[in-house]
């Protein structure tokens, strides 16, 4: 069995990554960022704003649109509604970085079994994955780039044309898909550790600064183009974004000195591959070690300089992480079956553990944590607890007798089961707010009541995902409300309290029809946010 999956390691990647991540796909809640891209994606075809995007009709240059441009045409092909769909393409992302974090660690050790290791850790890390859902756009930029990186460092070793190109391209993708982030997150620490490791060897500045050139060149097409074309709107946005770099969400310079800890499962063996002094006398691939550990270091430092900090900003730390891990995994592996010291076997002793110990607990757990919500998923529920406590299991058995490779493979099936349980019985993912209303309905509602809705204040990218249309907005001026020509029109507001100004009653006899509240926990809860509701009025002119 191990030998299969082994021989094709492209293939068994992405079997994975589907069992992995397509079971539950459609569960998750749709996120502010997801919905602002979903939002972008469903104007593209209602509005036709491909390259002037737009969310809820009004100019959105925050991100550029390729991974936008890619939703919208599986919107097109399988249905704009489809959150399942839409979510795909980022799906097929994590595989390909996946992929070309194995075909670029092939190229470093010539170890296939080593590569492999790399990118199974990779597509299995957690922020990984979190990210096509927390923030769509960047498993595609740093996807894209880690393509570019495979090509160039190709490109090193022997000049090719078609490398030179595809670098060029791939690099324009990722600065397509969020600007210069990866550039600087992802490519600047892996040159760094490339010169600090290696030198710079004859022709690396042209056969680095051509396709690095060229490719920012390309992908810096849309944001001319829209400088040109909206140059007021465009200007306006690129200030707030700049300003939020330096002053928005700042933290200090040691707050990503816990990275490690985003690869989720694989932190201990993480934090183990990290120790210099260690690693140095047992790794066989000395040199290349060096650079998966200085890329990955320099990439945290460069982040850390930047005053706004988030944890999803780690997700370029990751993929250089997963390799300088897989050197410490895969020695472990070997090594084990010659009988290594005790105390050097302890901690991955330790991580296995852990593991086949969550794994066989995770029933008892659940049971008495998500009750309410397994009550409506008890046969799901049953399946995955078995599957969970069978391989808890042969986990404790493999390690007992020391067979360490199927060991691993077991943790690898284990954490794709508790991906896979976690979702459908966490309350955090279940509806438990008896005044849960979504908007959905009402547009369809407005239209056949010859309605028009407008918006008065705010609403939140969710909500106006649920809407699944473009409000327009009553504007607002230094003499007051600028309001609608027609005799009856809805309205909707987030405060309520807008509703009580005279300048409303005076003209309009108004009526609350509903009340739309998209949160899923409970009121009176930390869970329950006000964004969420919306108020629902119809004026009509006295």
């Amino acid at each position: 069995m191990i030998k299969t999956i082994e021989k094709y390691p492209v293939l068994s990647m992405l079997v994975l990554v589907l069992l992995m991540l397509l079971p539950s796909l459609g569960e998750l809640k749709v996120t502010i960022m997801e919905a602002r891209n979903f939002i972008s994606a469903r104007e593209m075809l209602s509005e036709n704003n491909w390259i002037l995007t737009t969310l809820n009709g009004e100019q959105r240059y925050e991100k550029p649109p390729l991974p936008t441009w890619i939703t919208a045409l599986f919107g097109l092909v399988f249905g704009i509604k489809n959150v399942y769909v839409l979510r795909l393409p980022g799906v097929i992302m994590v595989w390909l970085t996946g992929v070309f974090v194995y075909l670029f660690s092939k190229e470093l050790t010539q170890n296939k079994r080593n590569s492999f290791i790399n990118g199974i850790i990779c597509v299995s890390s957690f922020y990984i994955v979190g990210i096509i859902v927390e923030a769509p756009w960047d498993i595609y930029t740093h996807g894209f780039m880690m393509l570019a990186i495979y090509f160039m460092y190709k490109n090193y070793q022997q000049y090719h044309l078609k490398r030179v190109l595809l670098a060029v391209v791939f690099i324009a993708c990722s600065v397509m898909s969020k600007g210069p982030i990866s550039l600087y997150a992802l490519l600047l620490p892996f040159l760094l550790a490339f010169v600090v490791v290696y030198g710079v060897k004859n022709n690396f500045i042209t056969r680095t600064l051509f396709p690095l050139g060229l490719g920012v060149v390309l992908g810096s097409g849309w944001f001319v183009y829209v400088r040109l074309a909206d140059p007021e709107a465009f200007l306006k946005i690129a200030e707030v974004e700049t300003a939020n770099w330096s002053s928005y969400n700042v933290k200090p310079f040691y707050y990503y000195w816990n990275f490690f800890i985003q690869s989720g499962i694989w932190t201990i063996p993480a934090v183990l591959g990290l120790l210099y002094p260690y690693m140095i006398k047992r790794v066989k691939n000395v040199i290349h070690y060096k650079l998966s550990l200085f890329w990955t270091l320099f990439s945290v430092i460069l982040l850390s300089l930047v005053p706004e900090k988030k944890a999803r900003y780690l997700v370029p730390v990751l993929l250089p992480l997963a390799i300088n891990t897989g050197f410490y995994i895969y020695y472990i592996l070997e090594k084990c079956a010659s009988k290594i010291k005790k105390a050097e076997a302890m901690p991955v002793f330790f991580h296995f553990g852990i593991l086949a110990l969550v794994a066989m607990l995770f029933p008892l757990v659940a049971f008495f944590m998500f009750q309410e919500v397994l009550l409506s998923n008890s046969t799901t529920f049953l399946i995955y607890c078995l599957g969970l406590f069978i391989s808890g299991s042969f986990l404790l058995f493999f390690l007992y007798f020391k067979v360490m490779w199927s060991s691993f493979y077991t943790s690898v099936f284990i954490v794709i089961l508790l991906f896979v349980a976690v979702i459908p019985v966490n309350p955090g993912f279940a509806n438990q707010n008896i005044n849960y209303n979504s908007i959905a309905q009402l547009k369809a509602d407005a239209e056949k009541e010859n309605v028009t809705v407008y918006l008065l204040d705010a609403i939140t990218p969710e909500n106006l995902w649920e809407y699944g249309g473009i409000i327009p907005k009553i504007q607002k001026t230094a003499k007051g409300y600028i309001f609608p020509e027609a005799s009856e029109f809805g309205v909707l507001v987030n405060d309520s309290t807008l509703i009580n100004s005279g300048e409303f009653n005076q003209k309009y006899e108004i009526e609350k029809k509903e009340i739309y509240d998209l949160n899923l926990g409970k009121f009176n809860t930390r869970k329950h946010k006000p964004r969420y509701v919306n108020n629902y009025y119809v004026f009509t002119k006295k």
